[in-house]
């Protein structure tokens, strides 16, 4: 398995040096402590999904800019061999399977998401917006005051330029594919 928190840790000094930004300004753009920016990019802390969403949002990059590893050109993903981004205690598990390139504006994530669980997640930036299919189980989405419900061979697709929660109301672990697409940014 890759070493995410040290991709993590390489591609925010990448950005960050590219941009020629202090990490106190970093911490201003993103509202994450410049303490915790310091140890992310020194491979010190295991960044939440929260925080990395919070970072990406703030540099204006892609979710998966931070946790993209260099690519050849034709890639054979299987989801055994990654490593997922954890949160609600294990509950809510992200595969990232395909991540943002540049020339490429969208990125594919596998979810999974347990009996009860749920997440909360930030707005992925102006203009954003995803694509889910669920292939087993039950997704609620819950976006500004609507709440939909997206079953086993039903897909939704909404704005992700604001907060939005996924929970799973049923007894079986859900399972979905997720597209964000950063096209119209």
């Amino acid at each position: 398995m890759a070493d995410v928190n040290g991709i993590i840790a390489a591609n925010l000094k990448r950005i960050r040096e590219t941009k020629r930004l202090s990490l106190d300004r970093v911490a201003d753009l993103t509202g994450v402590s410049k303490s915790m920016l310091g140890q992310i990019e020194r491979g010190e802390s295991n960044p939440t999904i929260n925080t990395i969403w919070k970072i990406a949002a703030g540099l204006r990059v892609s979710f998966t800019a931070l946790l993209d590893a260099a690519q050849g050109e034709a890639v054979i993903v299987r989801q055994a061999e990654l490593e997922p981004l954890v949160a609600d205690e294990g509950g809510y598990r992200v595969y990232p399977v395909f991540p943002y390139q540049e020339g490429r504006r969208f990125e594919i994530y596998s979810v999974e998401l347990e009996p009860g669980g749920s997440y909360h997640s930030e707005s992925h930036g102006e203009r954003t917006h995803e694509f889910i299919t669920v292939a087993d189980g039950v997704l609620t989405v819950v976006t500004g005051e609507k709440q939909y419900t997206v079953r086993r061979g039903e897909s939704i697709a909404f704005p992700a330029d604001r907060p939005h929660q996924y929970q799973n109301p049923g007894r079986e672990l859900t399972r979905l594919s997720m597209v964000i697409d950063y096209s119209g940014t």
